[in-house]
């Protein structure tokens, strides 16, 4: 073989690889790992209880920085409302 056709095959294999590659979703990602590409349905998803869990979060953040009163004024608030 020469290094020609060694050069085009290299070629064939990578493109034939890019092409099954993007026909099945899959992404590279770091370390070397290959992953599925998320969906945007469900990375929607994901997007949103990530939202509602740095909502919780900040809550839970400012309960724990207060003083008494306030936590127990905040407490009182939140019992009422459910």
């Amino acid at each position: 073989m020469n290094p020609f056709e060694m050069v085009v095959l290299i070629v064939a294999i990578t493109a034939v690889a890019s092409v099954l590659r993007a026909r099945y979703g899959i992404s590279r990602a770091r370390g070397g790992r290959q992953e599925m590409a998320v969906p945007d349905v469900e990375a929607g998803r994901m997007r949103d209880e990530i939202r509602a869990l740095k909502e919780r979060v900040a809550v839970l953040e400012r309960l724990a920085t207060d003083d008494s009163s306030s936590l127990e004024r905040e407490i009182e608030r939140l019992r009422d409302k459910a």
